[in-house]
């Protein structure tokens, strides 16, 4: 039986590491993979060159469906601002939800200039952004999801909200 994968999508600073966290309290079996600890191992000293984004998307993709395949509910907590990523784990993960976390990139950024240490996220990507580098919303794309399970305005929407909405989808496929 292969367990279920979440993706949370959006901008960083949309919230995705805090839904991922609110959902792992709710249900602990489930496994987090976050792109920026992934990077750090992968990529130590990251160009974020669309090359070196390519190998650390389907490498977290082959990781979660590999940990799906052995019963594991995985979420991926990461921007994934390419669409061909999420889709490509959509076609090769048969329990697959794509969850969008939407939010104006202005909050965004207030929230990550505000955000503690955590996760192993960058701080400074907004200003970085400015600056010229390749921050999705800024000066990389963003390709939001065409139909995603859930879709979840962060900046309207409580965060034990959120977490109700994406549950009701996990229960469509217990």
């Amino acid at each position: 039986m292969n367990g279920i994968v979440l993706w949370i999508t959006g901008l960083p600073g949309s919230g995705k590491s805090t839904v991922a966290d609110g959902i792992k309290s709710r249900l602990p079996d489930f496994i987090i993979l976050r792109m920026d600890e992934l990077r750090k191992v992968v990529t130590p000293e990251p160009t974020y060159s669309e090359s070196e984004r390519e190998m650390v998307y389907r490498a977290i993709v082959y990781t979660a469906k590999t940990l799906s395949s052995l019963g594991h509910d995985v979420i991926i907590d990461a921007t994934g601002n390419m669409r061909r990523w999420r889709e490509l784990a959509r076609e090769i993960i048969p329990n697959f939800l794509e969850v969008y976390l939407k939010c104006p990139v202005a909050i965004c950024a207030e929230r990550e200039a505000s955000r503690k240490e955590t996760h192993a996220a960058p701080k400074g990507i907004y200003k970085k952004g400015k600056a010229g580098w390749p921050v999705p919303g800024i000066h990389a794309p963003y390709e939001e999801p065409i139909n995603p399970e859930v879709t979840i305005d962060t900046d309207k929407v409580s965060l034990k909200e959120a977490i109700s909405l994406i549950e009701t989808q996990i229960r469509r496929f217990r």
